[in-house]
């Protein structure tokens, strides 16, 4: 969906990401869907290129300040903690919190289907819009702008590191009792157009289903019922 992207309203979200362009155009393109421009047989430009130098860009702040961070961890603990922090889930969820999805310009069509929730349009537009930063400002003017997004690093890892593997998790909780084959993940429905699927999978335990997942693939689905599952035994635990 167009929508008039007004120096006033362009400042207000200057303002919420902490960041005044001088060229403001680089901040319109970092806006722009591909959708928006699939038509058009003008110079008109949309985020993909600056995608691709923000993806780089995060990648570099997020890896410099986890080694500052955390100098006794080695190569595969930083390793784990930046794919953790630059995964798309993450990287969607930051842009929701500045307020990204409602500045995204992109085609009727697109918006009908909820495209500026989407996770991977999301986490696109962000990494667009850093590249936007840092072409506006360099590498450390954007590093300063990505790093007060994340906040105290440690405060972001510990709720992912919590959440890491749980599938994984709950196998080492149920094992010990039950044995390596006693969870059972199955999918309980299935809906949607092939390209775009979406599952819904129960975990159960000795025919006791202890949580439930929905997702856009089977995998996604089962973490999810894994981690509804280890929540629920913590509850039953601390009773």
């Amino acid at each position: 969906m167009t929508m008039d992207l007004t120096s006033e309203k362009l400042t207000e979200f200057e303002e919420t990401i902490g960041y005044r362009f001088s060229n403001r155009e680089l901040l319109v393109e970092s806006l722009t869907h591909p959708s928006l421009n699939a038509r058009r047989t003008d110079d008109s430009r949309d985020y993909q290129r600056l995608e691709f130098l923000g993806d780089a860009v995060i990648q570099l702040v997020v890896t410099r300040e986890l080694f500052r961070s955390f100098p006794i961890d080695n190569e595969g603990a930083l390793t784990r903690n930046r794919s953790a922090l630059t995964r798309g889930e993450f990287l969607a969820r930051l842009a929701g919190e500045i307020g990204l999805h409602n500045m995204l310009q992109m085609s009727d069509a697109e918006h009908a289907s909820w495209g500026n929730l989407r996770t991977s349009a999301l986490e696109d537009a962000l990494e667009a819009l850093v590249g936007a930063i840092h072409e506006d400002s360099g590498l450390e003017q954007a590093s300063e702008v990505v790093l007060s997004w994340y906040g105290p690093i440690n405060d972001r890892l510990e709720p992912l590191q919590k959440r890491q593997n749980p599938k994984g998790r709950l196998q080492e909780k149920v094992q010990p009792l039950h044995g390596n084959d006693a969870l059972v993940y199955q999918v309980v429905r299935m809906d949607g157009d092939p390209h775009r699927r979406r599952f819904e999978v129960a975990v159960t335990l000795l025919d006791r289903t202890l949580g439930c997942g929905v997702g856009n693939s089977k995998k996604q689905a089962e973490e999810q019922a894994a981690l509804e599952a280890l929540d629920h035994l913590a509850r039953e635990e601390s009773k």
